[in-house]
């Protein structure tokens, strides 16, 4: 089988940045034209581009409009974008502007109604996104952590008709200490949702270990890549002939 790489454009303050463990204040600023970034991550051979507009996540709307914008001018690559979404109009704007797919995480916490009434009016074009923190549901930008299981969370949406659900290890984000498969794999067999790992990718062993458990659980379907990516330790060739 074949999983599906998606590169992270992390957007604060317009800027290409990973974080660690989801701290704001532990940025690393990789760029500063997000649109030549994802044009670069075209260039290289992925056929999407993940982008979090991490500002907007923090203050419950979107905040880098400009940046994503600039990032749907500079590639043909179908965009999924997560960060501040919380409204069904705002689903649709994003929509309109040219985002493939919107990710919604929080909402999904807090508003479960919003994301079934979005995933009805734009079927296969809504993402749950689920960050966890030691198996429990994180929500407003990872600063607050709730009492719901990842997998109770998981399962609310089953028949919603969601395309997807991004799991997110907040622990492993940003660290390059590996996926954490058992956390991942559990929640996949919880739905029948395609899902989309996150969170702790660090070299192709990884995504070999991906699609091996891939191999025993098919709605393991692709992995999030982030900071392995922008510091070298992985290349874009070297993970795409891996998957």
């Amino acid at each position: 089988m074949t999983l599906t790489l998606y590169p992270a454009i992390d957007l604060k303050d317009g800027a290409c940045v990973r974080l660690l463990r989801g701290e704001m204040d532990q940025a690393t600023v990789f760029g500063t034209d997000p649109g030549a970034q994802a044009k670069a991550w075209q260039t290289a051979g992925f056929g999407w581009v993940h982008v979090v507009d991490l500002n907007g996540a923090f203050a419950g709307k979107p905040v880098n409009g400009e940046a994503v914008r600039s990032i749907l001018a500079n590639v043909t690559v179908p965009v999924q974008l997560g960060g501040g979404i919380r409204s069904i109009a705002q689903v649709e704007a994003w929509l309109e502007a040219g985002i493939a797919r919107v990710i919604l995480g929080s909402a999904a916490a807090k508003n479960p109604a919003l994301v079934k009434e979005a995933a009805r009016l734009f079927p296969g074009r809504v993402v749950v996104g689920i960050d966890a923190k030691g198996g429990m549901v994180a929500t407003e930008g990872w600063a607050e952590v709730s009492d719901i299981a990842a997998t109770e969370l998981a399962r609310r949406f089953e028949d919603a008709g969601i395309s997807a659900i991004i799991y997110t290890d907040i622990a492993r984000d940003g660290m390059k200490t590996g996926l954490n498969l058992e956390e991942t794999v559990a929640l996949a067999r919880a739905v029948r949702v395609p899902v989309i790992a996150s969170g702790g990718v660090a070299s192709v062993a990884d995504i070999v270990a991906l699609k091996q458990a891939a191999l025993g659980q098919p709605n393991l379907n692709g992995s999030i890549l982030g900071r392995a990516l922008y510091d070298g330790s992985l290349s874009p060739a070297e993970a795409l002939a891996s998957c």
